[in-house]
C-alpha cells in the first residue's frame, strides 16, 4: 500500500489527559506512518546488576502524614512502613497492580487487595491472609541498586517539552535519573527522596547506588519496538475494564458470578475465583469518550510513534502539519499500544504513572508502563475487551 494511503488511514486513540497544557496527539501504530523507517534501535547491553536486599529495618522511612487529598481508604488497620511497601511488592509480583509502590496504600492498593482475596476465596476486604503472605514472600522490602551504564541510552536531560523539537529526538527519553529509576523500581521520584534524601535521587549517575523497593524491576533496556503476535491460549482470554474503580482485570475467559453461600450461624462463604488473573489500575477516558461495549484487542506493539496534528485535535480535521513523536517512555502513550477494534480506543503506557486514577485521558485506557508492558504476558491480539 503507498505510504500516502497508509497515512491516511484512520488513527488509534485520543490520548493525553484533561487539563494537560502540552498539545495532545493521537497514538499510531509505527507500521501505519513509518512502514520502512522503523524506530531508532537501541544496541543490547549486558544484563544489568541486581539490586541487592537490605535488612529489614535498614531503611528509615519517614511517619506517615494523612494527605486531605489523600484517596486511601478509610480502613482499619492499614499497613504502615515497611509492612506497607511489602504488602505493594508482594501485590505486585503477583500481578495484581497497587500503583505506585511508596509505602502509602491508597485506593489501588486495597483494589488489589480485594481482587488478590476474591482468586483465594478470602472476603474482599480481610487484610489479615494477603499481610501474612506479604511477610513471608517479601522479608526484605528495600534494596541497593545501581544504576545501570545502558541508563544513558534512555536519558537525556535535554529533551524539549516542545513538539517540534520532540519530533527530531532520537527518542522521548527520560529526562533524569531519578526518573529513570524510579520507573524501574516502580515507584516515584517522591518516594526515592524520602528514602534516600534529595542529593543522592538528584545527583544520580551511572554506576551509582539507590535504595530502591525491592521489587522486579521493568527493564526498558529488552524493548525493541517488537509487535506481538497472536497465540491461540491468550487470544481466547478477557478484559474487563471497569471505568467506575479505574481497574483492568484479566480472566481466563468471561466472568461469571461469585457463588457466596450465607449461613445465618457462620460466615460468609466465598468461592475462589480462579479464572482471575491479573489486575492493574487504568485511567479512563473522557465520559463523552468512553466507548462502552464488548470489543476486539486487534494489535499490540511496543515503543509506538505517537501522531501529532493540532488541527485534528481542534476539530477542524487532519492537515498537512502533522508530526511524527519518536517513541519512548516518556512518550504520552508510553512504551506500548494495543489497539481495540472500536475506532480511536486503545490501551496504553504514559509518561506520568504517579497520574494513573487522577487524571483522565482524552478517550484511550491508560496504564502505568510497567503495568502496560505486562499485559501481552497474559493477552494477546484476538482477546475480547469489555469497557464497563
Amino acid at each position: 500500500m503507498p505510504l500516502l494511503a497508509r497515512i491516511a488511514l484512520p488513527l488509534f486513540g485520543l490520548a493525553l489527559w484533561l487539563g494537560a497544557e502540552t498539545p495532545r496527539a493521537l497514538p499510531v501504530d509505527p507500521s501505519d506512518i513509518t512502514p520502512d523507517a522503523g524506530i531508532a534501535p537501541v544496541d543490547p547491553t549486558p544484563p544489568a546488576r541486581e539490586a541487592k536486599p537490605l535488612p529489614p529495618g535498614e531503611v528509615t522511612l519517614p511517619e506517615p502524614k494523612k494527605n486531605p487529598r489523600s484517596d486511601s481508604p478509610d480502613i482499619d488497620h492499614l499497613p504502615t512502613g515497611e509492612d506497607a511497601v511489602r504488602l505493594q511488592i508482594f501485590l505486585d509480583e503477583q500481578h495484581f497492580g497497587p500503583g505506585v509502590i511508596d509505602g502509602k496504600p491508597g485506593r489501588f492498593t486495597i483494589l488489589a487487595v480485594n481482587a488478590w482475596n476474591e482468586v483465594h476465596g478470602h472476603p474482599v476486604d480481610d487484610l489479615g491472609p494477603v499481610m501474612a503472605a506479604a511477610r513471608k514472600a517479601v522479608p526484605n522490602p528495600f534494596a541497593t541498586a545501581i544504576v545501570p551504564t545502558s541508563a544513558t541510552k534512555w536519558v537525556n536531560t535535554k529533551l524539549s517539552y516542545k513538539r517540534s523539537q520532540q519530533a527530531s529526538a532520537k527518542r522521548m527519553s527520560y529526562r533524569s535519573y531519578g526518573e529513570y529509576m524510579s520507573e524501574r523500581y516502580h515507584t516515584d521520584v517522591e518516594f526515592l527522596v524520602e528514602i534516600n534524601g534529595s542529593k543522592p535521587v538528584y545527583g544520580l549517575a551511572p554506576r551509582k547506588s539507590l535504595i530502591v523497593p525491592n521489587v522486579k524491576p521493568f527493564l526498558v533496556e529488552n524493548l525493541t519496538g517488537a509487535r506481538y503476535e497472536t497465540e491461540p491460549l491468550l487470544a481466547k482470554r478477557h478484559v474487563v475494564i471497569d471505568t467506575k474503580v479505574n481497574q483492568a482485570r484479566i480472566y481466563e475467559n468471561a466472568p461469571t458470578a461469585l457463588v457466596v453461600g450465607e449461613n445465618p450461624d457462620g460466615p460468609v462463604q466465598v468461592k475462589a475465583n480462579r479464572s482471575l488473573i491479573a489486575a492493574f489500575p487504568i485511567t479512563p477516558g473522557q465520559e463523552r469518550f468512553i466507548k462502552y461495549g464488548l470489543w476486539e484487542m486487534r494489535n499490540a506493539v511496543q515503543l509506538p510513534v505517537w501522531r501529532y496534528d493540532q488541527s485534528l485535535l481542534d476539530g477542524k480535521g487532519r492537515s498537512n502539519n502533522a508530526i511524527n513523536i519518536p517513541p519512548g517512555p516518556n512518550s504520552p502513550v508510553g512504551v506500548i499500544w494495543m489497539g481495540l477494534s472500536v475506532s480511536g480506543i486503545g490501551i496504553h503506557g504514559t509518561s506520568s504513572p504517579q497520574t494513573i486514577g487522577r487524571s483522565r485521558s482524552a478517550g484511550c485506557i491508560r496504564m502505568a508502563n510497567w503495568d502496560a508492558m505486562r499485559v501481552p504476558d497474559f493477552v494477546r491480539p484476538g482477546a475480547s475487551v469489555e469497557i464497563r
